[in-house]
């Protein structure tokens, strides 16, 4: 991640922690008296993905990658997903347990 990307991250992180509106103009003024140098069009950009997306939901899935990360953050609030993510891992674990019991009855391909 750059330095200009990373200033405007943390810009937002400050802004939303302290719960004040999120703008190109505040996230500038804090990488300012940060004395950091960015970009112009970094404030506006991550100005504008702060309108869209709530922070939290951003938050909470940083470092989560991959779908897996979306199935096991929603979980928790929604109710019907639950039973809907143990499903496929509950499968998952039937096929390995069949594998393995093949292994213990003697049977291997070189016999």
């Amino acid at each position: 991640m750059a330095v200009s990307e990373l200033a405007c991250t943390y810009a937002c992180c400050i802004l939303y922690d302290d719960g004040i509106s999120i703008n190109a103009e505040k996230i500038s003024a804090l990488v300012s008296a940060a004395n950091v140098s960015i970009e112009s069009y970094w404030p506006g950009l991550f100005a504008k993905l702060c309108e869209k997306k709530n922070l939290d939901d951003l938050i909470l899935s940083i470092g989560a990658g991959g779908a897996g990360a979306a199935v096991a953050v929603a979980a928790p609030s929604g109710g019907g997903a639950a039973p809907a993510a143990a499903a496929p891992a509950a499968e998952e674990k039937k096929e390995e347990a069949k594998e393995e019991s093949d292994d213990d009855m003697g049977f291997s391909l070189f016999d």
